[in-house]
């Protein structure tokens, strides 16, 4: 019998918005927020403590991503959850003219990252099931891709926009509050692209209450995880190899933005849009690529080193900018390749949480690998506001690069299997 759904289409047509849908409500939760409040006069210590809660929904997804498997569709999960996450928007661009601004806000924020963190179980899963297998590897590049043209939407043009409202109104509430409104369109406007353009795939089903019965238990995937060999050692270099990225990112925005007297650099929010949002977010993506490519060609055991000390060397860049604070012109250069190291060395870090997944639950282990790591970003984010407060900024990213030592000592110890799979 006929139904008129297409369970097949171009994948052109929907992947390139999935998976921009998917990048810009991260990029918004965990990295623009933080510029907005810094914009809106919250103090560091604040900012990275309360901000550094958002990561936790992606820390913790692991847990309701099997009732996204077996209840309702992927697509129907993706619908619903691009409409909640444009009505977050709007909540934060209501919230953010009250007087009281930072309590709502950042509860539509902390709503938003469950909602995203949701979107992205549903997305992955219906990729899976929309493409054949042959075609999954084909278009990787191309879901990557548009992922990092989110980021580079967000913290470049989004910011550099809210900047450019700024200047014109004179009114930092009302500017921001018409950026977060904007991408409340942007996320309403995909929901009805996608409720328009998404096939049907026909094993986009929801389970019978049999099939729920008979699948696998959360216990034994995560028995099965922790029981791995060497699983101490895979922990600790999934917590510690980013540290010290993960004290460093609550407080390169305010670095930037704050006074020269504060011990900043003084740039307005337009040219952070620019620094870090657009030529940052490009040389980003270009270490990624270059490193992909890299591990390919020589494996991962001959590029590992390389590449780990090329993601943190750079991390002595802000020392210099925080006892020389440069001018624009060189802050451009610097910051760029402060990006490019970071993506050679995070390709390295996505490439051995891939190879640490195996086995009958490889998906759920990489899931469970990601949520850790997740952890490590979060918690290290609590502290690192107070403890730039406390010491100036000058200390603080002299601590920032002593703490990209942990991680790199893990590296000689990893199972050697892990390394062999290159």
């Amino acid at each position: 019998m006929k139904t008129g759904r297409s369970v097949s289409r171009n994948p052109w047509s929907f992947l390139p918005t999935l998976y921009f849908s998917e990048g810009l409500p991260y990029v918004l939760i965990n990295t623009v927020s933080v510029i907005l409040y810094k914009r809106l006069g919250i103090d560091n210590a604040h900012i990275a403590f309360w901000t550094s809660w958002l990561y936790l929904p992606w820390v913790i997804k692991m847990f309701w991503g099997p009732f996204v498997d077996v209840y309702s569709t992927k697509r129907s999960w993706i619908l619903w959850t691009q409409a909640a996450m444009s009505l977050c928007m709007f909540l934060i661009a209501f919230s953010l003219r009250l007087q009281w601004y930072f309590a709502p806000s950042l509860a539509a924020f902390f709503a938003g990252a469950f909602i995203s963190a949701t979107y992205d179980i549903a997305t992955d899963g219906f990729y899976m099931l929309a493409l054949p297998e042959k075609e999954q590897a084909l278009f990787v590049g191309l879901r990557a891709g548009f992922y990092r043209l989110a980021m580079i939407f967000g913290t470049g043009l989004l910011v550099y926009i809210a900047g450019m409202l700024e200047t014109a109104s004179k009114d930092i509430g009302w500017s921001w509050s018409m950026v977060m409104a904007a991408s409340g369109l942007i996320f309403a406007t995909a929901a009805v692209y996608h409720t328009i353009f998404l096939p049907f795939p026909a094993n986009d089903i929801s389970r019978t209450v049999r099939e729920r019965n008979n699948s696998a238990s959360f216990a034994d995937v995560i028995r099965s995880y922790f029981s791995q060999a060497n699983i101490g050692i895979m922990l600790s270099f999934i917590l510690l190899y980013r540290l010290g990225e993960a004290m460093l990112l609550k407080l390169v925005a305010p670095f930037l933005l704050d006074l020269q007297s504060a011990g900043g650099l003084g740039l307005t929010t337009g040219e952070v849009g620019l620094v870090y949002g657009t030529v940052g977010v490009v040389c980003l993506v270009s270490g990624g690529i270059l490193g992909g490519w890299l591990i390919s060609r020589f494996g991962f055991r001959r590029c590992v080193w390389p590449m780990v000390v090329v993601m943190h060397l750079p991390d002595l860049f802000f020392v210099y900018m925080a006892y020389a604070q440069p001018g624009i012109g060189l802050v451009y250069p610097l910051v760029a390749l402060e990006q490019f190291g970071y993506g050679l060395g995070f390709t390295v870090f996505t490439v051995y949480l891939m190879y640490s997944a195996s086995g009958r639950y490889k998906t759920s282990h990489y899931a469970i690998s990601t949520g850790i790591m997740a952890l490590g970003m979060m918690l290290p984010g609590f502290a690192s506001g107070w403890l730039q407060q406390a010491v100036g900024y000058k200390l603080f990213f002299i601590i920032v690069c002593c703490m990209t030592v942990p991680g790199m000592l893990t590296i000689p110890f990893l199972a050697t299997q892990k390394l062999e799979k290159s």
